[in-house]
């Protein structure tokens, strides 16, 4: 089981299964939310996902209809996104680990929205949108 919280602790969660999936998403929402060049998340099916305490400290911020963003409150710190009875994964963010879960980045997304001032040379594939496989 991974654990993971916000930044002064308030939030904190668990999975019962660690993510098969970590990618370095690139969007302008992604960027805006991180303050960075991108986000790093690892992506686990909902039922895998839980919050364990300070539920009551989540915010949310609808950054595109359908589209949940989840934060602390408190810190302002992202945790998670969600489609609400959309898709049944969720992308957390990889910084609120606790530990190493274990994978690593397998690729980039939303490229076509990446910053000029940061340049790919991992070698990780490239995806302008969302990647589909």
């Amino acid at each position: 089981m991974l654990t993971g919280r916000c930044l002064c602790g308030t939030v904190r969660y668990e999975m019962t299964r660690a993510p098969e999936v970590m990618m370095y998403c690139h969007c302008t929402h992604c960027r805006r939310a991180s303050g960075s060049s991108f986000a790093t998340n690892v992506i686990v099916h909902r039922d895998d996902f839980k919050i364990t305490e300070g539920a009551d400290a989540l915010g949310t911020y609808e950054s595109r209809p359908g589209k949940l963003r989840h934060f602390c409150s408190r810190c302002g710190s992202p945790v998670y996104n969600e489609t609400p009875g959309g898709a049944d994964w969720l992308p957390v963010r990889a910084g609120t680990l606790d530990a190493d879960p274990g994978i690593r980045p397998q690729a980039h997304i939303w490229v076509k929205s990446k910053t000029p001032w940061f340049e790919i040379r991992d070698g990780l594939p490239e995806h302008e949108e969302w990647a589909t496989d």
